[in-house]
């Protein structure tokens, strides 16, 4: 464990540096919005788009690794959803509660971690773990979320959430570069260096751009901001474990890829979302700032569990 913590320390480091750019207003939020738009458009995109255009689809689709990811995370959201319910939490609080249960940290901390930690042939369960959270539990905060407000589920909202898949990068950039893989098309070599340039600018920029975004995150609300952080870092991993190694049995090194990520802290995208749609962002906020500080244990004590020897 102190071997891989010793390589997660740079990473957080980053963090860190980023924090305190933010903090002491040396990056001010409108510079850590536009830093965040550049990694999340261009360097993060560049560098999913190459991996993914030099994987086949079978690196990326595993039936049980899919399904045992998908129950694992499903599973977590619904206890968090009924813990939400208990307290007599409205439905698009729930919504917002649950999804930071389930949604870690996969583009921009996991992609440039996990490849490093654990080798770039981790990048395919690494990407299954983002369209699967992105595709499924993203699509539906915004129906939970829109359908509790309208009363009823619409068209409106089904071409809403349609577009946003559509529209998001990292979605774009991982099918684009699939085909690219598809198709066997080659890259010509400057297109390669370019996105090998671009790309090398995801893992400093996204980790400076999560730390500088932190130091904006208020700490209110910490009881519940402590309960999400533990199912996010706890039942999460727990869950995706049990759906990988028994109920689906997968490969034992994507196994154990799928459960690092399900590891990650709550994603900064949840809280987007939240102050999106008006709800709860102050809770999002502290559970992202919460998740965050305890994984930088958390993460290297379930990879140092879970790594194949």
């Amino acid at each position: 464990m102190i071997e891989i913590f010793l390589k997660t320390v740079p990473f957080f480091a980053l963090i860190g540096l980023g924090y305190w750019a933010g903090y002491t207003r040396f990056f001010t939020e409108e510079a850590t919005a536009y830093l965040t738009k550049f990694v999340f458009y261009f360097a993060l995109s560049a560098m999913l788009f190459r991996f993914s255009a030099n994987l086949s689809f079978d690196d990326i689709w595993d039936v049980n690794l899919v399904t045992g990811y998908l129950i694992g995370t499903l599973a977590v959201y619904l206890v968090a959803t009924l813990v939400a319910y208990l307290r007599k939490l409205d439905v698009a609080t729930t919504a917002v509660e649950a999804q930071c249960a389930a949604i870690g940290n996969v583009g921009f901390l996991g992609v440039p971690m996990l490849t490093l930690l654990m080798g770039e042939a981790a990048i395919g369960p690494i990407m299954m773990a983002l369209a699967v959270d992105l595709i499924v539990f993203s699509s539906l905060i915004v129906i939970l979320i829109t359908g509790s407000r309208d009363g009823r589920l619409s068209l409106g909202i089904l071409r809403t959430v349609g577009l946003g898949l559509v529209k998001n990068p990292m979605i774009v950039s991982i099918v684009a570069g699939l085909i690219w893989s598809v198709y066997d098309l080659p890259i010509p070599v400057p297109a390669n260096e370019f996105l090998a340039i671009l790309g090398a600018a995801a893992t400093p920029g996204a980790l400076f751009a999560i730390g500088a975004s932190l130091a904006s995150k208020s700490a209110e609300r910490l009881q519940i901001a402590c309960w999400l952080s533990f199912c996010k870092l706890g039942l999460h991993p727990l869950f995706v474990a049990i759906g990988v190694l028994y109920l689906f049995p997968a490969d034992p090194y994507f196994a154990a890829v799928i459960i690092a990520a399900a590891a990650l802290p709550v994603a900064g995208n949840v809280y987007i979302l939240a102050q999106h749609y008006g709800v709860a962002p102050h809770r999002v906020s502290a559970a992202i700032l919460v998740s965050t500080v305890i994984s930088i244990l958390s993460v290297s004590g379930i990879i140092s569990v879970v790594a194949p020897t």
